[in-house]
Order: C-alpha cells, then sequence, then structure tokens
C-alpha cells in the first residue's frame, strides 16, 4: 500500500480512538458518536471511490486496484460526505451541533496524519526557498518549504487546544466552530507557501475551500451565540 494510504489508516483508527474519549464532554454517548464516526468514515471512502472511479473510468477497468486505492479525498467527496452525514443523524435523531464539537479535535487529529502522508510521498509542493530546514523531495531541482509539516504541526496544536476547549463548560457547536475558522486561517495562510494550483477568480482551489472552512465556522458560531441567548 502507498505511504499515504497507510498513514491515512492510521490517522482514521486514531481518530476513532479519541471519538470515545470526546462523546462524554460533548454530552453524547460513546457507541452513538463512533457509530456516526463510523457511518461518516464509510461514506468517505464510497463518495471518493466513486468519484474516482468516474473520473478514471478507463483506467479502473485496467488497473482496479490501484486505482482504489489512489488518495483522492476532494472538496466534493468531502461535501457528498457532509451531507450524508447530517441526513444519517436526522435518522438518528442526533444532535449535529453535539457530533460536530466531539468529532472537532478527531478531525483535526486525523488531518494531521493525512499531513505527514502528504508529506511522505511529496504531495503537497512548497515554493522554493534555502531555508535550513527546507524539504528535498526526490526528482526536484530546488528544495521547498516543508508545507506539509506545518500542516501537521498547526493541525497537532489545534487538536491540543480543541480537546482541551471541549473538556472546559461550552455552548454546543462553539467547538466545531473554532476548529473551522483555524483550519480555514491556516490553510488560508499556508497557500501562500505552496506552489499555485487551478485557480478560479484569482484564488486557487484551496484558497476558496479554506474562505468555505471560514464561512462555515463562522454560522455555525453565530448559530450557537444565538441558541446560547
Amino acid at each position: 500500500m502507498p505511504t499515504f494510504a497507510v498513514l491515512a489508516m492510521l490517522g482514521l483508527l486514531a481518530a476513532l480512538g479519541l471519538c470515545e474519549r470526546t462523546a462524554k464532554p460533548a454530552g453524547l454517548l460513546p457507541q452513538r458518536l463512533l457509530d456516526a464516526a463510523q457511518f461518516a468514515a464509510v461514506a468517505a471512502f464510497v463518495f471518493t471511490r466513486l468519484l474516482l472511479i468516474a473520473a478514471n473510468g478507463r483506467a479502473f477497468l485496467a488497473v482496479p486496484l490501484f486505482v482504489l486505492v489512489f488518495p483522492s479525498l476532494t472538496p466534493l467527496g468531502m461535501l457528498l460526505t457532509t451531507l450524508a452525514t447530517i441526513l444519517w443523524l436526522r435518522f438518528k435523531h442526533t444532535s449535529i451541533s453535539n457530533v460536530l464539537d466531539a468529532w472537532a479535535p478527531c478531525a483535526s487529529l486525523l488531518w494531521c496524519f493525512l499531513a505527514l502522508g502528504h508529506f511522505a510521498e511529496g504531495s503537497d509542493p512548497g515554493l522554493p526557498t534555502s531555508l535550513p530546514w527546507a524539504a528535498h523531495l526526490p526528482l526536484e531541482r530546488f528544495a521547498q518549504q516543508p508545507v506539509a509539516l506545518y500542516v501537521a504541526l498547526a493541525a497537532a496544536s489545534l487538536t491540543v487546544l480543541l480537546w482541551w476547549i471541549l473538556r472546559r463548560p461550552h455552548r454546543p457547536g462553539l467547538v466545531a466552530s473554532i476548529g473551522l475558522i483555524l483550519a480555514g486561517v491556516t490553510q488560508f495562510l499556508l497557500s501562500f507557501l505552496r506552489q499555485p494550483g487551478l485557480q478560479f477568480a484569482r484564488l486557487d482551489l484551496l484558497q476558496w475551500t479554506a474562505l468555505v472552512l471560514l464561512a462555515s465556522g463562522g454560522v455555525l458560531l453565530v448559530r450557537a451565540n444565538f441558541h446560547a441567548d
């Protein structure tokens, strides 16, 4: 298996293990939260594989196993997974705000492992630099900013912060809103150290994704304050 897939699997197992500890501070039963996390993980796998097959139909027919293990966590796959998980939580009559709070540190922990996977396979290239801690990736002529390591460090720090906030008295939705806002800020700022990707209206796809995270966190924060009042 590719290194990214191995680290992603380890990150998923670590996130699921952390769910058992974040359930009680969020006011949820551990088993119900774990069931929701497992549903989201399966939904993410199914949607990303279907999108990958749809985009690479000929390659899938030729080498199906190679295509299925290829990393493909796209914004569209994340959106479909989110919608399916929300519907599942509604069906189970589970508070979405509480679940999001409990998942916030788990998601940032998984994000840390995914960033390490990107660094290991060199799939998150940074701008050329002469800094002493620059990354020397194979087949690259110039040393690059180790953006993936920056992301991993930020995600690990965010995990600790969200876990600390979750264990303190808080309004439902507050932990998740802080996580979304800080993740969006981190991704947007670090995008200036990355090699530019496909752009729309002078912003690349990752920057637009960061803005969506910021907006989602802002809406959730307003909603948490509104319900508190």
